[in-house]
């Protein structure tokens, strides 16, 4: 039997771990073809924050090596971006005018970094940090400059000033929320963490928008001025404001979209052709920009690209933790604390550590952890099986292990 053809746009994480699904349930269904606009094989974007820090090497973090592509049988294009999407004559085109037929298309085209509308942010050094070109032309500019500026006090943002303040660079944080992680964790949360990277020399200019960028003869950037009239030496500004979903090419190919390509729960776009995972896609009005949830799509997509079709994408709860050497935090669900909801807090200033759990109807909805985030898994899934607490709820702050010590001692009393 001919095989069918299956074509994948974008090389990255989502994509090829969907590819790695299907090929366990189908091995011999499709035949397979990769575009790919970077000029690498898969690799972990994640750990980039680890190589800017000179923890890793580039070839520490490749995922799928070249000849695991060979092995497969699949064709791989590195460096080639497609720019058409021929629904009816169901082709791609790239830019250099490779063409490759479908049967399935799957569209895992990511996220850019976005760029704020600021004065000046055309110039030389003003980059995003998205890719391995972004954390080698960082990595690079440490040698030769001093002051980098980061715009994005989230968690792509604290990676990379920890990992140029580590090569050297003075560093100073912009962010326009009131303190570091501010979608992440609360304020308690973000005054400490704020107060442990100001310790490793980064700092810190909070809820202050910067107004524009200055180059020098050369047009490189060279200074940055606030709102209030202010002004910092800047060699590099990194723009790690958020991310929006590539869409343009879906968009153009007619695929409708609304803050992401729209899928349904089987990862189906509206051509029932043609699936989309990852980034770049909205599910039920959420994008995802985590690693975990894009797993769990490509979990359901390999299942119906396999066509055994009993899954459901029904969405994702999603946690966070910072990979910033030496500094464990973790939130997950409302840590805020809604209407409704009581909080249970501890602190502890002299060892660093601040726990948060927040309650609602003897259950757990949200947890935010600094400095020691041993428990984490266990209070995940409590919060993602909706589990009665109650009768956990005078020993919950000290974690599995103390439930697991109080069972025994109840059983050994009876």
């Amino acid at each position: 039997m001919q095989k069918l053809k299956l074509v994948l746009i974008g090389n990255g994480m989502a994509g090829v771990r969907t590819l790695e699904e299907l090929l366990k349930l189908t091995p011999d269904l499709y035949d397979i073809t990769v575009f790919g606009a970077e000029p690498h094989p898969n690799y972990n974007r994640i750990m980039l924050s680890p190589v800017l820090a000179g923890e890793q090497e580039f070839s520490d973090i490749i995922l799928n090596d070249l000849d695991w592509y060979h092995s497969h049988g699949i064709t791989l294009h590195t460096g080639k971006r497609i720019v058409t999407i021929d629904r009816r004559g169901r082709k791609v085109v790239a830019e250099d005018g490779t063409e490759a037929h479908y049967d399935r298309l799957l569209l895992a085209t990511g996220s850019n970094p976005f760029m704020p509308p600021l004065p000046g942010n055309h110039l030389t050094g003003v980059i995003g940090y998205r890719d391995i070109d972004d954390t080698q032309l960082m990595m690079d500019t440490a040698l030769t400059h001093k002051h980098a500026v980061i715009v994005g006090g989230g968690l792509l943002g604290l990676e990379a000033a920890n990992g140029l303040t580590l090569r050297g660079m003075q560093v100073t944080v912009i962010h326009k929320g009131q303190w570091l992680l501010d979608r992440q964790l609360d304020e308690r949360a973000g005054q400490q963490l704020q107060a442990a990277l100001e310790q490793r020399g980064i700092q810190f200019r909070l809820g202050l928008p910067p107004a524009q960028l200055h180059g020098d003869a050369q047009d490189r950037v060279c200074a940055l001025d606030f709102s209030d009239g202010s002004r910092i030496a800047a060699d590099l500004v990194v723009m790690a404001a958020g991310i929006r979903p590539n869409i343009e090419l879906a968009e153009r190919a007619g695929l409708a979209c609304n803050g992401g390509i729209l899928v349904n729960d089987t990862l189906q776009t509206f051509d029932p052709r043609i699936y989309a995972i990852g980034e770049c896609v909205s599910h039920r009005g959420i994008a995802y920009g985590l690693v975990a949830p894009l797993f769990e799509q490509a979990k359901v997509c390999a299942n119906h690209l396999a066509r055994l079709g009993h899954q459901r994408y029904q969405g994702s709860i999603t946690s966070t933790k910072l990979k910033v050497t030496g500094i464990n935090l973790f939130s997950v669900g409302d840590f805020m604390g809604a209407e409704g909801t009581e909080s249970i807090t501890l602190s502890d200033p002299i060892s660093g550590i601040y726990k948060k759990l927040v309650l609602k109807d003897d259950r757990l909805v949200g947890v935010c952890l600094y400095g020691d985030t041993g428990d984490s898994n266990w209070y995940l899934t409590l919060l993602r099986e909706g589990q009665n607490v109650s009768q956990l709820r005078n020993h919950l702050m000290f974690g599995q292990p103390a439930q697991n010590d109080e069972a025994q001692y109840h059983q050994a009393a009876a």
